[in-house]
Protein backbone atom coordinates (compact mmCIF):
# COMPACT_ATOMS: atom_id res chain seq x y z
CA UNK A 1 0.00 0.00 0.00
CA UNK A 2 1.74 3.32 -1.12
CA UNK A 3 1.19 6.44 1.15
CA UNK A 4 0.78 9.30 -1.54
CA UNK A 5 -0.25 9.75 -4.79
CA UNK A 6 2.66 11.16 -7.05
CA UNK A 7 1.03 13.43 -9.73
CA UNK A 8 3.25 15.47 -12.00
CA UNK A 9 2.93 19.22 -12.60
CA UNK A 10 3.56 21.73 -15.00
CA UNK A 11 6.59 23.31 -13.32
CA UNK A 12 8.49 19.81 -13.34
CA UNK A 13 8.25 19.32 -9.86
CA UNK A 14 5.85 16.23 -8.66
CA UNK A 15 3.10 16.45 -6.27
CA UNK A 16 2.83 14.74 -3.62
CA UNK A 17 -0.92 13.96 -2.54
CA UNK A 18 -1.64 12.17 1.22
CA UNK A 19 -4.06 9.27 0.56
CA UNK A 20 -6.61 9.06 3.05
CA UNK A 21 -8.17 5.76 3.93
CA UNK A 22 -11.46 4.40 1.95
CA UNK A 23 -14.43 3.38 3.51
CA UNK A 24 -15.05 -0.08 3.75
CA UNK A 25 -18.53 -0.62 2.98
CA UNK A 26 -20.68 -3.61 4.61
CA UNK A 27 -23.46 -3.37 1.93
CA UNK A 28 -26.56 -2.79 4.12
CA UNK A 29 -28.91 -0.43 2.53
CA UNK A 30 -29.69 2.93 4.51
CA UNK A 31 -32.99 2.70 5.90
CA UNK A 32 -33.21 7.02 6.76
CA UNK A 33 -32.65 7.44 2.72
CA UNK A 34 -33.16 6.26 -0.05
CA UNK A 35 -30.40 7.01 -2.42
CA UNK A 36 -29.30 5.92 -5.79
CA UNK A 37 -26.13 6.71 -8.08
CA UNK A 38 -26.93 7.34 -11.29
CA UNK A 39 -24.52 4.81 -13.17
CA UNK A 40 -22.20 5.01 -16.28
CA UNK A 41 -21.97 3.09 -19.32
CA UNK A 42 -18.53 1.30 -20.42
CA UNK A 43 -17.98 1.70 -23.46
CA UNK A 44 -16.15 -0.73 -26.17
CA UNK A 45 -12.84 0.70 -26.43
CA UNK A 46 -12.31 -0.93 -29.79
CA UNK A 47 -15.52 0.84 -31.20
CA UNK A 48 -15.13 3.55 -33.83
CA UNK A 49 -16.95 6.74 -32.62
CA UNK A 50 -20.16 7.86 -34.65
CA UNK A 51 -21.95 10.18 -33.20
CA UNK A 52 -25.42 9.31 -34.13
CA UNK A 53 -26.67 7.66 -31.05
CA UNK A 54 -25.46 4.10 -32.44
CA UNK A 55 -22.32 2.64 -30.29
CA UNK A 56 -21.33 -0.12 -28.73
CA UNK A 57 -20.64 -0.95 -24.93
CA UNK A 58 -19.43 -3.74 -23.10
CA UNK A 59 -22.52 -5.57 -21.02
CA UNK A 60 -20.25 -7.57 -18.71
CA UNK A 61 -18.19 -4.65 -17.56
CA UNK A 62 -21.27 -2.43 -17.05
CA UNK A 63 -22.90 -5.02 -15.36
CA UNK A 64 -20.31 -5.57 -12.89
CA UNK A 65 -20.51 -1.72 -12.19
CA UNK A 66 -23.82 -1.75 -11.13
CA UNK A 67 -22.96 -4.72 -9.10
CA UNK A 68 -20.52 -3.01 -7.50
CA UNK A 69 -23.13 -0.14 -6.84
CA UNK A 70 -25.55 -2.32 -5.25
CA UNK A 71 -22.87 -3.92 -3.10
CA UNK A 72 -22.35 -0.51 -1.29
CA UNK A 73 -25.92 -0.47 -0.58
CA UNK A 74 -26.98 2.12 -3.05
CA UNK A 75 -30.00 1.88 -5.75
CA UNK A 76 -29.00 2.15 -9.09
CA UNK A 77 -30.54 4.76 -11.41
CA UNK A 78 -30.05 3.51 -15.12
CA UNK A 79 -30.19 4.88 -18.44
CA UNK A 80 -29.76 8.72 -17.24
CA UNK A 81 -27.60 11.16 -18.05
CA UNK A 82 -24.51 10.07 -16.14
CA UNK A 83 -24.69 6.97 -18.86
CA UNK A 84 -25.07 9.75 -21.82
CA UNK A 85 -28.27 9.33 -22.62
CA UNK A 86 -28.25 12.48 -25.37
CA UNK A 87 -24.91 12.13 -25.69
CA UNK A 88 -24.22 9.12 -27.13
CA UNK A 89 -26.10 6.35 -26.00
CA UNK A 90 -28.98 5.81 -27.83
CA UNK A 91 -32.81 4.51 -27.39
CA UNK A 92 -31.87 1.22 -28.75
CA UNK A 93 -28.60 0.80 -26.96
CA UNK A 94 -30.38 1.87 -24.06
CA UNK A 95 -33.00 -0.12 -24.44
CA UNK A 96 -30.70 -3.04 -24.18
CA UNK A 97 -29.15 -1.32 -21.15
CA UNK A 98 -32.22 -1.50 -19.53
CA UNK A 99 -33.63 -5.13 -19.97
CA UNK A 100 -29.78 -6.43 -18.43
CA UNK A 101 -29.81 -3.99 -15.68
CA UNK A 102 -33.72 -5.09 -14.44
CA UNK A 103 -32.72 -8.94 -14.67
CA UNK A 104 -29.49 -8.41 -13.07
CA UNK A 105 -31.14 -6.73 -10.33
CA UNK A 106 -34.45 -9.44 -10.34
CA UNK A 107 -31.37 -11.75 -9.53
CA UNK A 108 -30.32 -10.58 -6.80
CA UNK A 109 -33.60 -10.94 -5.12
CA UNK A 110 -34.88 -7.50 -6.35
CA UNK A 111 -32.05 -5.17 -6.08
CA UNK A 112 -32.89 -1.18 -6.51
CA UNK A 113 -33.03 0.03 -9.53
CA UNK A 114 -34.72 2.67 -11.34
CA UNK A 115 -34.51 3.42 -14.96
CA UNK A 116 -34.86 6.99 -17.06
CA UNK A 117 -37.64 7.38 -19.90
CA UNK A 118 -37.15 10.03 -22.15
CA UNK A 119 -38.39 10.75 -25.95
CA UNK A 120 -34.62 10.49 -27.02
CA UNK A 121 -35.64 8.27 -30.10
CA UNK A 122 -36.81 11.02 -31.98
CA UNK A 123 -34.02 12.73 -33.92
CA UNK A 124 -33.83 15.98 -35.33
CA UNK A 125 -34.20 19.62 -34.30
CA UNK A 126 -37.60 20.88 -35.51
CA UNK A 127 -40.15 21.30 -33.04
CA UNK A 128 -42.66 18.47 -33.23
CA UNK A 129 -46.41 17.73 -32.50
CA UNK A 130 -46.61 17.47 -28.70
CA UNK A 131 -48.73 13.87 -29.36
CA UNK A 132 -45.61 12.73 -31.08
CA UNK A 133 -43.57 13.95 -27.76
CA UNK A 134 -46.13 11.85 -25.36
CA UNK A 135 -46.01 8.94 -27.65
CA UNK A 136 -42.53 8.88 -27.83
CA UNK A 137 -42.06 9.06 -23.75
CA UNK A 138 -45.40 6.60 -23.93
CA UNK A 139 -42.88 3.94 -25.96
CA UNK A 140 -40.19 4.33 -23.52
CA UNK A 141 -42.43 3.80 -20.21
CA UNK A 142 -44.35 0.75 -21.35
CA UNK A 143 -41.09 -1.14 -22.37
CA UNK A 144 -39.60 -0.45 -18.61
CA UNK A 145 -42.55 -1.28 -16.79
CA UNK A 146 -43.39 -4.67 -19.08
CA UNK A 147 -40.54 -5.52 -17.16
CA UNK A 148 -41.12 -4.28 -14.04
CA UNK A 149 -38.96 -1.54 -13.94
CA UNK A 150 -40.25 1.70 -12.25
CA UNK A 151 -39.49 4.82 -14.18
CA UNK A 152 -37.99 8.04 -13.59
CA UNK A 153 -39.94 10.70 -16.21
CA UNK A 154 -36.41 12.61 -17.75
CA UNK A 155 -36.43 15.29 -19.19
CA UNK A 156 -37.02 15.91 -22.90
CA UNK A 157 -34.77 17.79 -25.44
CA UNK A 158 -38.05 17.49 -27.80
CA UNK A 159 -40.12 19.02 -25.21
CA UNK A 160 -38.20 21.80 -24.50
CA UNK A 161 -37.85 22.86 -28.57
CA UNK A 162 -41.80 21.88 -29.26
CA UNK A 163 -43.63 23.17 -26.21
CA UNK A 164 -44.53 26.66 -25.85
CA UNK A 165 -46.20 27.50 -22.90
CA UNK A 166 -46.51 25.95 -19.11
CA UNK A 167 -49.68 24.68 -20.39
CA UNK A 168 -47.78 22.46 -23.17
CA UNK A 169 -45.72 21.22 -20.21
CA UNK A 170 -48.61 20.78 -18.09
CA UNK A 171 -50.67 18.54 -20.74
CA UNK A 172 -48.06 16.25 -21.75
CA UNK A 173 -46.88 14.80 -18.60
CA UNK A 174 -50.64 15.11 -17.69
CA UNK A 175 -51.02 12.57 -20.44
CA UNK A 176 -47.59 10.48 -19.40
CA UNK A 177 -48.69 10.07 -16.36
CA UNK A 178 -52.40 8.98 -16.81
CA UNK A 179 -50.51 5.76 -18.90
CA UNK A 180 -48.46 5.07 -15.55
CA UNK A 181 -48.63 1.79 -13.86
CA UNK A 182 -47.24 3.12 -10.83
CA UNK A 183 -45.91 5.66 -9.62
CA UNK A 184 -43.01 7.49 -11.27
CA UNK A 185 -40.49 9.72 -10.28
CA UNK A 186 -40.26 12.86 -12.40
CA UNK A 187 -36.78 14.48 -13.21
CA UNK A 188 -36.12 18.29 -13.90
CA UNK A 189 -32.55 18.52 -15.06
CA UNK A 190 -30.68 22.45 -15.31
CA UNK A 191 -29.45 24.17 -18.33
CA UNK A 192 -26.39 23.37 -16.66
CA UNK A 193 -25.92 19.68 -17.37
CA UNK A 194 -27.75 20.54 -20.93
CA UNK A 195 -28.16 23.73 -22.15
CA UNK A 196 -30.64 22.32 -24.58
CA UNK A 197 -33.24 22.25 -21.86
CA UNK A 198 -32.88 25.98 -21.28
CA UNK A 199 -36.88 27.19 -20.48
CA UNK A 200 -38.26 23.69 -19.53
CA UNK A 201 -41.40 23.84 -17.86
CA UNK A 202 -42.45 27.17 -19.72
CA UNK A 203 -39.66 29.23 -19.18
CA UNK A 204 -36.56 30.66 -17.53
CA UNK A 205 -37.46 32.06 -14.53
CA UNK A 206 -37.30 29.36 -11.74
CA UNK A 207 -40.50 30.38 -9.61
CA UNK A 208 -42.36 30.59 -12.23
CA UNK A 209 -41.27 27.14 -13.45
CA UNK A 210 -41.35 25.64 -9.98
CA UNK A 211 -45.36 26.58 -9.60
CA UNK A 212 -45.84 24.58 -13.12
CA UNK A 213 -44.16 21.23 -11.64
CA UNK A 214 -45.95 21.49 -8.46
CA UNK A 215 -49.13 22.19 -10.18
CA UNK A 216 -47.87 18.62 -12.39
CA UNK A 217 -47.06 16.65 -8.69
CA UNK A 218 -50.44 18.10 -7.02
CA UNK A 219 -52.97 17.35 -9.46
CA UNK A 220 -51.05 13.79 -9.99
CA UNK A 221 -50.54 13.12 -6.19
CA UNK A 222 -48.32 10.30 -4.85
CA UNK A 223 -50.51 7.65 -6.69
CA UNK A 224 -49.13 8.65 -10.02
CA UNK A 225 -45.88 10.67 -8.71
CA UNK A 226 -43.70 9.00 -6.13
CA UNK A 227 -41.25 12.20 -5.68
CA UNK A 228 -39.11 14.55 -8.20
CA UNK A 229 -35.29 14.44 -8.91
CA UNK A 230 -33.46 18.01 -8.59
CA UNK A 231 -30.53 18.74 -10.87
CA UNK A 232 -30.25 22.91 -10.87
CA UNK A 233 -27.37 22.98 -8.77
CA UNK A 234 -28.87 25.41 -6.69
CA UNK A 235 -29.32 24.25 -2.53
CA UNK A 236 -31.58 27.50 -1.50
CA UNK A 237 -34.15 26.70 -4.17
CA UNK A 238 -34.22 22.85 -3.05
CA UNK A 239 -34.63 23.60 0.08
CA UNK A 240 -37.78 25.68 -0.90
CA UNK A 241 -39.06 22.96 -3.18
CA UNK A 242 -39.12 20.45 -0.74
CA UNK A 243 -40.84 22.36 2.07
CA UNK A 244 -43.94 23.21 -0.70
CA UNK A 245 -44.20 19.54 -1.89
CA UNK A 246 -47.45 17.70 -1.05
CA UNK A 247 -47.33 14.73 1.76
CA UNK A 248 -45.97 11.53 0.52
CA UNK A 249 -44.04 12.79 -2.28
CA UNK A 250 -40.43 13.13 -1.99
CA UNK A 251 -37.43 15.18 -3.67
CA UNK A 252 -33.89 13.55 -4.85
CA UNK A 253 -31.53 15.57 -4.90
CA UNK A 254 -29.39 15.55 -8.04
CA UNK A 255 -27.59 18.81 -6.65
CA UNK A 256 -23.76 17.46 -6.86
CA UNK A 257 -22.27 20.83 -5.72
CA UNK A 258 -23.99 20.55 -2.39
CA UNK A 259 -25.35 17.24 -1.37
CA UNK A 260 -24.23 16.50 2.27
CA UNK A 261 -26.26 19.48 3.71
CA UNK A 262 -29.70 18.71 1.81
CA UNK A 263 -29.46 15.12 2.55
CA UNK A 264 -28.69 15.98 6.06
CA UNK A 265 -31.67 18.05 6.16
CA UNK A 266 -32.92 20.71 8.34
CA UNK A 267 -36.09 21.44 10.18
CA UNK A 268 -37.82 18.57 9.72
CA UNK A 269 -37.15 18.23 5.82
CA UNK A 270 -34.30 16.58 3.92
CA UNK A 271 -33.41 15.44 0.53
CA UNK A 272 -33.19 11.59 -0.89
CA UNK A 273 -30.51 11.53 -2.99
CA UNK A 274 -29.90 10.43 -6.91
CA UNK A 275 -26.50 11.68 -8.11
CA UNK A 276 -24.32 11.20 -10.22
CA UNK A 277 -21.36 11.79 -8.13
CA UNK A 278 -22.38 8.67 -6.31
CA UNK A 279 -21.15 6.59 -9.20
CA UNK A 280 -17.50 7.55 -8.31
CA UNK A 281 -17.80 7.64 -4.03
CA UNK A 282 -20.08 4.71 -3.69
CA UNK A 283 -18.58 3.03 -0.69
CA UNK A 284 -18.13 6.70 1.06
CA UNK A 285 -21.64 7.62 0.14
CA UNK A 286 -23.23 4.05 1.58
CA UNK A 287 -21.34 4.34 4.25
CA UNK A 288 -22.28 7.68 5.23
CA UNK A 289 -25.56 7.15 5.06
CA UNK A 290 -25.91 4.96 7.58
CA UNK A 291 -24.08 6.78 10.10
CA UNK A 292 -27.58 8.90 9.57
CA UNK A 293 -29.34 5.78 10.33
CA UNK A 294 -27.91 5.67 13.88
CA UNK A 295 -28.31 9.60 13.89
CA UNK A 296 -24.73 10.23 13.78
CA UNK A 297 -24.45 13.32 11.67
CA UNK A 298 -21.28 14.69 12.97
CA UNK A 299 -20.31 10.79 11.37
CA UNK A 300 -22.59 11.35 8.33
CA UNK A 301 -20.87 14.67 7.04
CA UNK A 302 -16.98 13.72 8.41
CA UNK A 303 -17.07 11.31 5.94
CA UNK A 304 -19.39 12.44 2.99
CA UNK A 305 -18.14 16.45 3.42
CA UNK A 306 -14.64 15.80 2.37
CA UNK A 307 -15.50 14.66 -1.36
CA UNK A 308 -17.19 17.76 -2.50
CA UNK A 309 -13.85 19.28 -3.31
CA UNK A 310 -13.61 16.33 -5.75
CA UNK A 311 -17.31 16.39 -6.84
CA UNK A 312 -17.45 20.17 -7.32
CA UNK A 313 -14.15 19.68 -9.85
CA UNK A 314 -15.82 16.69 -11.50
CA UNK A 315 -19.06 18.70 -12.33
CA UNK A 316 -17.50 21.95 -12.67
CA UNK A 317 -18.16 23.65 -16.42
CA UNK A 318 -19.07 22.95 -18.85
CA UNK A 319 -20.81 20.58 -16.10
CA UNK A 320 -22.39 18.04 -18.94
CA UNK A 321 -18.73 16.50 -19.32
CA UNK A 322 -18.76 15.85 -15.56
CA UNK A 323 -19.16 12.27 -16.78
CA UNK A 324 -15.40 12.29 -18.59
CA UNK A 325 -14.29 12.80 -14.24
CA UNK A 326 -16.91 9.69 -13.09
CA UNK A 327 -15.34 7.17 -15.83
CA UNK A 328 -11.71 8.45 -15.21
CA UNK A 329 -12.01 7.28 -11.41
CA UNK A 330 -13.73 4.37 -12.40
CA UNK A 331 -10.84 3.27 -14.43
CA UNK A 332 -8.49 4.50 -11.56
CA UNK A 333 -10.45 2.32 -9.40
CA UNK A 334 -10.20 -0.69 -11.31
CA UNK A 335 -14.25 -1.19 -12.18
CA UNK A 336 -13.12 -1.05 -16.22
CA UNK A 337 -9.49 -2.00 -18.28
CA UNK A 338 -10.02 1.23 -20.39
CA UNK A 339 -10.59 5.00 -20.29
CA UNK A 340 -12.34 5.44 -23.24
CA UNK A 341 -16.16 6.26 -23.78
CA UNK A 342 -18.72 6.15 -25.83
CA UNK A 343 -18.41 8.35 -28.83
CA UNK A 344 -14.95 9.76 -27.75
CA UNK A 345 -15.85 11.67 -24.60
CA UNK A 346 -13.24 11.26 -22.82
CA UNK A 347 -11.22 13.84 -24.56
CA UNK A 348 -13.60 16.64 -23.59
CA UNK A 349 -11.39 17.27 -20.53
CA UNK A 350 -7.97 18.33 -20.48
CA UNK A 351 -5.22 15.66 -18.73
CA UNK A 352 -4.80 19.17 -16.06
CA UNK A 353 -8.33 18.31 -14.91
CA UNK A 354 -7.64 14.67 -14.41
CA UNK A 355 -4.75 14.55 -12.34
CA UNK A 356 -6.63 16.84 -10.32
CA UNK A 357 -9.81 14.72 -9.95
CA UNK A 358 -6.88 12.08 -9.01
CA UNK A 359 -5.63 14.35 -6.33
CA UNK A 360 -8.78 15.13 -5.09
CA UNK A 361 -9.86 11.78 -4.85
CA UNK A 362 -6.59 10.80 -2.83
CA UNK A 363 -7.59 13.32 -0.20
CA UNK A 364 -10.94 12.02 0.51
CA UNK A 365 -10.57 8.15 0.46
CA UNK A 366 -12.23 7.71 -3.00
CA UNK A 367 -9.41 5.74 -4.56
CA UNK A 368 -10.26 1.93 -3.64
CA UNK A 369 -6.71 0.92 -5.03
CA UNK A 370 -3.79 3.64 -4.79
CA UNK A 371 -0.95 1.70 -6.40
CA UNK A 372 -3.45 0.66 -9.23
CA UNK A 373 -4.61 4.00 -9.78
CA UNK A 374 -0.77 5.33 -9.68
CA UNK A 375 0.09 2.96 -11.97
CA UNK A 376 -3.18 3.87 -14.56
CA UNK A 377 -2.11 7.44 -13.98
CA UNK A 378 1.32 7.19 -14.80
CA UNK A 379 0.54 5.44 -18.23
CA UNK A 380 -1.67 8.23 -19.06
CA UNK A 381 0.72 10.89 -18.66
CA UNK A 382 3.63 8.82 -20.72
CA UNK A 383 1.09 8.41 -23.17
CA UNK A 384 0.42 12.36 -23.00
CA UNK A 385 3.71 12.76 -23.33
CA UNK A 386 4.07 14.03 -19.44
CA UNK A 387 6.53 12.41 -17.21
Amino acid sequence: MIAQLQLPTLQGAPRHVALQPVAQSPGRPATSRTAYAAVHVVADPWAEPTGNGVCRWDPEATLAFRHHIWDQGLGVAEAMDTAQRGMGLGWDQAKELIALTLDAAEGRGGADVVVGVAADQLAGEAALPLRQIVDAYLEQLDFVESRGGRAIVMASRALARSATSAADYEEAYRQILSAARRPVMLHWLGEAFDPLLRGYWGGTDLEHAAATVLRIMEKAGPGQVSGIKLSLLDQDFEVRFRARLDCGQSVFTGDDFNYPALIAGDDGHFSHALLGVFDAIAPLAGAALRRLDEADRDGFHAILDPTLPLARHVFRGPTQYYKVGVVFLAWLNGHQDHFRMVGGLEGRRSLAHLLEVAALAAACGALQDPALAQERIDSLCRMAGVA
